[in-house]
């Protein structure tokens, strides 16, 4: 029997803030374990949670880059389970009152765009860190409150590649719109995915299975695709799919169950009595609409429709915010973006370092700008501007003195390059006789004749010219 997948993934992003979400413990990640914590965040008794007003910033500036609809008033829930990593026993949350409805987002894949369903963004607080290893688990509470938003999507992909393209796509939103730093090694960025499968051509839903904390692209879509692979052949057998929760064991390329799926009722969900309704303001929700930052897909296709770059080359250059600005700096010194997107793709942004929302880029857009500048100058050809750009990556050097102390400037005097062919063509008689005759190839051998006497230093364009009018060629 022919299955379609039905998948939607819940998205766990941690908000860039520098204070949990209910107590002004630090959320900087890498302290000593249990280091991070206090009286709230432990879940003592008579400790008193007071909402982070940065992380409701962030959470509706999510929610407005998502185009999901606002409610102005909504309210905090307890999630109630019992685990070592959630020492309140239970979880601040958001249920049936959340702070966002419906959105979407637009994913691209094999040249086709579409878009998917977005059920809501609501705010909520992590659990710890559970840690397994060797007979012993412990528990790291410094992640214990701090905020998230949970991004639930609709079921609207029907296969891995498109889940993987959905999570790249949501993560490029929320790096640019500084929400979060997309760092899903360090689980500031996580992922479940919901699968079931049913007959092509039925429209109810199956049974879905939860692949939980997923930590890769890569691994998103090797797990779904096992999984799918898995229920059909449990369907074909005559089995029947059972609603849990699976992991994915990455040495062994396979999911494998780690307990039944809870459903709402067993969270005993109801309304948080320590925390008030949040309320929205119009001013407010203006305010945070205002200070929005461009979305990747409209600086993708402003970098088309007004600098020129092809698709690709406006992907490449949008890969991190902060190589974006460094390319829109550059090319705005240099008047010349295709130019300059060309250069940062060849010899750039293999030296460029991210993590997070920080990148380090061996040079300034100023320096880069003046290196082709010296390329469009006819001072340095194309290849000599890489040697500069290895010269100069890593200090404030300016590429016109490094030009100089290297002696590489390119030979652009009409006159010396004249009398230079000339000398060459009577030197090779023959070799210019075979020229004029239609042996075209034997043009590359005069330029490099012309190159080999200046080393290098001649402009290869003024040398093709002069070659061409000696040699009276078409």
């Amino acid at each position: 029997m022919r299955y379609e997948a039905v998948i939607g993934l819940e998205v766990h992003a941690q908000l860039l803030t520098r204070t949990k979400a209910f107590c002004g413990c630090s959320t900087a990640y890498g302290a000593p374990p249990n280091t991070q914590v206090c009286p709230v965040c432990l879940g003592l008794p008579g400790a008193l949670p007071v909402l982070n007003g940065e992380a409701v910033r962030l959470a509706v500036r999510t929610a407005i880059a998502l185009s999901c609809a606002l409610h102005m008033t909504s309210r905090f829930a307890r999630k109630n389970y019992f685990y070592p990593d959630l020492p309140k026993g239970y979880q601040i949350s958001q249920f049936d009152e959340p702070f966002s409805g419906r959105g979407e987002l637009s994913i691209t894949l094999d040249g086709k765009t579409r878009s998917l369903g977005i059920t809501r963004v609501h705010m909520e607080e992590d659990a710890g860190k559970s840690v397994h290893g060797d007979g012993v688990s412990v528990v790291d509470l410094n992640r214990s409150g701090v905020p998230l938003v949970e991004i639930v999507g609709e079921p609207d992909m029907r296969s891995a590649a498109e889940a993987a393209e959905y999570l790249r796509t949501l993560r490029d939103v929320l790096v640019f719109v500084g929400v979060n730093d997309g760092n899903l090694e360090e689980g500031s960025f996580r992922c479940d995915a919901n699968v079931s499968l049913r007959p092509v051509g039925e429209t109810k839903l199956g049974t879905r299975v939860e692949l939980k904390n997923i930590n890769s692209f890569r691994f998103v879509e090797k797990a779904i695709e096992h999984e799918i692979e898995r229920q059909a052949e449990v369907l074909d057998a005559g089995g029947r799919i059972v609603q849990e929760t699976r992991g994915w064991n990455e040495d062994a390329g396979k999911t494998f169950s780690m307990r039944s799926k809870e459903q709402a009722q067993d969270y005993r969900y109801f309304p948080d009595p320590d925390l008030p309704p949040l309320v929205l303001t119009d001013a407010f929700v203006d305010e945070v609409r205002r200070s929005m930052p461009e979305l990747p897909r409209a600086k993708r296709q402003r970098f088309v429709d007004e600098l020129g770059l092809s698709p690709y080359a406006a992907q490449v250059v949008t890969s991190h915010p902060r190589v974006a600005a460094f390319f829109e700096e550059a090319a705005h010194l240099s008047g010349h973006p295709v130019k300059v997107a060309n250069f940062i793709q060849s010899e750039v942004l293999r030296d460029v370092e991210t993590h997070g929302l920080e990148a380090k880029i061996p040079v300034s857009a100023r320096q880069i700008a003046s290196l082709l500048d010296l390329v469009e100058k006819g001072s340095i050809s194309g290849k000599q501007a890489k040697e500069v750009y290895a010269k100069m990556r890593g200090t404030d050097g300016a590429p016109d003195a490094i030009v100089d102390s290297l002696g590489m400037r390119q030979v652009s005097d009409e006159g010396a390059i004249e009398a230079l062919c000339r000398k060459l063509i009577e030197q090779n008689p023959k070799q210019a006789d075979q020229l004029r005759a239609g042996k075209t190839a034997l043009l590359g051998y005069f330029v490099g004749q012309v190159m080999k006497e200046t080393k290098g230093s001649a402009n290869p364009q003024l040398v093709n010219d002069v070659l061409r009018r000696l040699l009276a060629l078409a």
